[in-house]
This record gives structure tokens, C-alpha cells and sequence, in this order.
């Protein structure tokens, strides 16, 4: 099969290639020939139309032919009349047969993005929070009080440093899931936890069941296992049962991805019943549950949460919790963590080692000291984080009264429905303004919510004021053009 003839595929892939500076139509070809240098479009893949790629990238056709002219006179490309224009067989083989059996999406995009990002581009696909400044005296307290001890020790703990699997253990217990410390492992950041895990429970061609939207994230992640995933519909109290329980039923699922506290990208809270029913569920049909609480930070002043799903797993239940410090107190502590049982965690401590031998002491050393005044850093986060979100709702208020959301329950973003416009074109059109947004097909595995987009309000206010006035401009843009 043909890759690339779905316009909106190539589009992801390109990802923020054209936010240079330049005519369109040389922005396109630059981006498209940056794709074939680094072998994400390899030699027969399919361009689309003209006219469709022009649909999608909300240009005119005439930009889309220029830019396919460019690339044919380099050789880049070639075109058969009847069979369209495909990528030119190159005069020297590169690493096209490995790079076609990677999957392009996520990561790929951040971490191009991370390494080299475009001059004056906002990107909106993450969440920017400072660290905590109680971070540097946890680190004084370390180098002073720690570190003798810590340099007597080998320097390698797979299953994490055990004082801090101690303090794991009481924080989840406090919780509500008691818990001790060989239930725990520690990770470097949720991303690693997730991957061990994927790692530990699924073979090549099974199915993971997830919330509809998702984090995209964790597709990248199941995808590179060779798994599939199904949509699990949710409502105001968590995944909707009679949706969860149709999945479970439908086919052999190897795993059910969650995020019950502050999910991504709704910033919904599950209902402490609907935990309890989708422990139950899942147990009935001897599916592991994964549960992922890496976004911590509430939008009300902070009161009891409910426990964890695992605290609801029946004796035949299997829960593997995950949990990090990169989302509650700044990206940069790449601290996560797997509670599960202690078998479990064996079985990931393998895992880990062949991983990376465990996550560095100091990082470890650093999570030990800020865990037990984790509630007090919550506190102040969520203050802080009610003033980003009023700042952003009264400017989307002012600038794009059309735009609706629903309040979130905590996290750091807003999932809004767009007023009749597409969300992936939409985001194309932004980017040409300067600022990069997540679409919401990108937070399904069948590509639904074309009409929402998930926005962080966390953005310190300049910036954020900065952004929206962009988005408003690429929104009146985008209402000019559609306008019949």
C-alpha cells in the first residue's frame, strides 16, 4: 500500500518544518526535501494531489505545485502522468529500509522541536512551568548532608534507591493504597515507567484499550511495541462503563491505558465510583490496568482525592500504578516511578537494568527530600495554577468568544471545541501565525475530534497574552478563507 496518500498523514509528519521564514511555496519544498534527507519520506512513497495537500495545509494549490516543481528540478521527486508524483529513488542508499519501520509522531516532533526550534515559535504542545525553587535546597540539602554516604555506594539500584522506595511506599499509602517499598520501582520520568511497562505486558499485535481523547504520547509507545489501540468513549465520571465494558468484551485486550486523576487532555477527575467499577471490569476479564497520575496539580484548593484504581482491584485485579515529579514539580527532576506487585516490580527491575542500570542517585537523593512535603508544593502549584488559568480563559474569552471548553478538574490544559472549523487545519494555519498547538485527532487512535484542540494555560502571562493574540489572527485568517 501506498504511503502518504492521506494528506493529513504527511501533514503530521512534517510536523513544524514550515514555520521559516520565506515564500510558502520554498517553505513546502524545504520541509518536504528535510523529510527525504532525513529519511522519514523514503524513495516510492506517494505525495498527495495538489489539491488535497493544499486542503490540508490550508494553502493554495498553486503554492503546492510550485513547491512540487522545486523538488522534481532537484530530483527529488518524480511525477508520471497517471500515477501521481512520488520521492525519487536516490543516487546514494541511506537508512530508508530502518526508518520506514519507525513510527513518526510524537516524539519525533518533540524532540526535533527541543533540538531546534524556529525563531520566535510559541509551541503550545507541552505545558512550560518553571521549576520549584524548593528544588535547589533540596539539591543543597543533598550535596551536604547526602552525598558523602550516596559516593560510598556502588551507583547502580534497577529497582531505585531504597530510602526513596521507603518514602514511594508512604506516599502512596497515604493515598489510600497501602503499600511497601518492594512494591515500588523507580523510573527515570513516567515516559520510562510507561515504556517498561509496555514492555512487561505486551507482545507484537496486541490491543491496549484507552481513554478517548488520550495523551498521544502513548501511542508512540505502544505503537513501538507493535500494539493497536482502541478508543474507550468517556463522560463526567471517567470512561463510560457500557463503552469500557463493550471493549473488553470485544476481543482479547492485552492492557487498559488510564488516566483518572487530571486526565490528559480533558483535565477530567474519575469518580471514585467509576475507579471502583473499572477495577472491576477489568479484573473480570483478567486485563492488567495501567493507570498513569503524572498530572497532579488540582483547580480547586486541594481536598481528598480518591484513591488510586488499585486501591479497588479485587484479589484477582492486577493495577500497575504510575506516578512522577516531572508534571508536579518541573520537567527537568526526570523522576517517575511503577507501583505494582512485587512480582511485577521484578520483573520491571529487569527490565530497568537492561534499560539503563537504574536512574541517577543525586535525581533520586533530590525526590527523597521533597516527597514527604509533596501536599504544601501541591498547594501552592494549584494557586499558581488558578491564576494562569483565569489569565488564559479571559483572553480566549476576549479575543475567541466562539471557542468552549469545559472547566477543567486540574492539570495544565484546556481541551476546546473549535466553532465549525477543522482542529488539524486550524493548527496549520497557526503555525504560519507562529504558534504551535495539538490538534485533536492526534489524541485518538482512529483520529476523531477534528473539531477540538488541547491548549496549555500555564504559560507565564506575556507570553500567554502573546499567543492567543496569534491563535485570534490565524483564527480570523482561517474565517476569511472558509468564508464562502
Amino acid at each position: 500500500m501506498d504511503r502518504f496518500r492521506d494528506p493529513d498523514e504527511l501533514v503530521r509528519l512534517l510536523g513544524d518544518r514550515m514555520s521559516t521564514r520565506g515564500a510558502l511555496y520554498r517553505q513546502l519544498a524545504a520541509a518536504l526535501a528535510d523529510a527525504i534527507s532525513a529519511g522519514e519520506l523514503v524513495a516510492g512513497d506517494r505525495l498527495p494531489s495538489e489539491r488535497d495537500l493544499a486542503r490540508a495545509l490550508h494553502l493554495s494549490r498553486a503554492t503546492v505545485v510550485a513547491a512540487y516543481d522545486e523538488l522534481r528540478g532537484r530530483g527529488l521527486v518524480e511525477s508520471r502522468q497517471g500515477s501521481g508524483s512520488r520521492v525519487a529513488t536516490p543516487a546514494d542508499r541511506g537508512p530508508a529500509a530502518v526508518t520506514r519501520r519507525l513510527r513518526r509522531g510524537l516524539s519525533a516532533q518533540t524532540v526535533r522541536r527541543f533540538d531546534d526550534a524556529p525563531d520566535g515559535l510559541i509551541s503550545m504542545r507541552y505545558a512550560i512551568e518553571p521549576g520549584d525553587p524548593r528544588i535547589a535546597s533540596a539539591v543543597a540539602d543533598v550535596v551536604e548532608e547526602d552525598l558523602p554516604t550516596l559516593l560510598d555506594e556502588i551507583g547502580y539500584t534497577p529497582r531505585g534507591l531504597p530510602a526513596l522506595r521507603v518514602a514511594l511506599a508512604e506516599h502512596h499509602t497515604r493515598l489510600g493504597l497501602p503499600t511497601t517499598p518492594d512494591e515500588v520501582l523507580v523510573t527515570t520520568g513516567t515516559q520510562q515507567a510507561l515504556s517498561l511497562v509496555a514492555h512487561l505486558l505486551l507482545d507484537r499485535g496486541a490491543t491496549v484499550a484507552v481513554e478517548s481523547p488520550s495523551w498521544p504520547g502513548c501511542f508512540d509507545t505502544f505503537s513501538a511495541a507493535g500494539a493497536t489501540m482502541v478508543g474507550v468513549a468517556l463522560d463526567e465520571e471517567g470512561p463510560r462503563v457500557d463503552r469500557l465494558r463493550a471493549a473488553l468484551a470485544a476481543g482479547p485486550v492485552a492492557a487498559l491505558f488510564v488516566m483518572p486523576t487530571f486526565h490528559n487532555p480533558t483535565g477530567l477527575l474519575t469518580s471514585d465510583a467509576r475507579r471502583r467499577v473499572v477495577a472491576r471490569l477489568a479484573a473480570e476479564h483478567g486485563v492488567p490496568v495501567v493507570e498513569d497520575h503524572g498530572y497532579s496539580t488540582p483547580l480547586a484548593r486541594p481536598g481528598a482525592l480518591p484513591p488510586p484504581i488499585a486501591a479497588y482491584a479485587p484479589a484477582t485485579g492486577r493495577v500497575l500504578t504510575l506516578g512522577s515529579l516531572s508534571k508536579s514539580l518541573w520537567a527537568g527532576l526526570r523522576l517517575g516511578w511503577v507501583r505494582a506487585s512485587a512480582a511485577d516490580i521484578d520483573r520491571l527491575g529487569y527490565l530497568k537494568a537492561n534499560a539503563d542500570m537504574g536512574t541517577p542517585l543525586l535525581d533520586q537523593a533530590v525526590a527523597t527530600r521533597l516527597l514527604p512535603v509533596l501536599p504544601t508544593l501541591a498547594e501552592d502549584r494549584t494557586a499558581v495554577a488558578l491564576d494562569r488559568l483565569a489569565h488564559a480563559t479571559a483572553l480566549l474569552g476576549e479575543h475567541l468568544p466562539a471557542w468552549t471548553w469545559r472547566v477543567p478538574d486540574g492539570g495544565t490544559a484546556l481541551w476546546i471545541r473549535l466553532p465549525g472549523y477543522d482542529a488539524g487545519v486550524f493548527a496549520r494555519v497557526a503555525l504560519r501565525h507562529g504558534v504551535e498547538v495539538t490538534p485533536g485527532r492526534e489524541t485518538d487512535p482512529s483520529g476523531a475530534w477534528d473539531d477540538h484542540l488541547r491548549l496549555p494555560f500555564t504559560f507565564e502571562p506575556a507570553l500567554m497574552t502573546e499567543a492567543v493574540r496569534r491563535l485570534a489572527a490565524a483564527a480570523d485568517e482561517l474565517g476569511e478563507r472558509s468564508a464562502p
